[in-house]
């Protein structure tokens, strides 16, 4: 992924809380020595969704060899973007959707409602734009 200095839905961006990178380490068939990274890492985006915006918060997910040494190297080493994120909440600005706990949707919504209502602003907490997309 890159790192943009500015907002185009166009191109699919990310806001990610570079402190929340979790994963494990399998080890593979070939020993000890040799292992993936199975990380995963909260963020935040924006879609067009039948001519309406919306704001959705969920995390990126990528396998990766070298653990990466923190949510930055994690972003940085994460090429492949066809999945895009894992989609937890979303807010269009009248109706929530998500299969989460009423406590999850909550904590969603003090996110997603000010992040859709202050449009493109990158919410408190999260670094951004991350993207895909190769650069212009």
């Amino acid at each position: 992924m890159i790192r943009e200095t500015r907002f185009l839905i166009s191109r699919k961006p990310y806001a990610v809380d570079l402190t929340s990178l979790r994963g494990s380490r399998t080890e593979t068939p070939q020993g000890s020595n040799d292992y993936y990274f199975g990380g995963r890492i909260d963020a935040v985006w924006f879609r067009r969704r039948r001519g309406v915006t919306v704001a959705c918060i969920g995390d990126l997910w990528d396998l990766q060899y070298p653990e990466p040494a923190d949510g930055r190297h994690f972003l940085e080493q994460h090429e492949d973007g066809r999945y895009g994120g894992d989609t937890h909440g979303r807010w269009d600005g009248e109706s929530y959707w998500g299969n989460v706990t009423l406590e999850q949707q909550e904590r969603h919504l003090a996110i997603l409602r000010p992040m859709l209502a202050n449009y493109p602003a990158i919410p408190p907490g999260y670094d951004g734009w991350w993207t895909f997309q190769a650069p212009r």
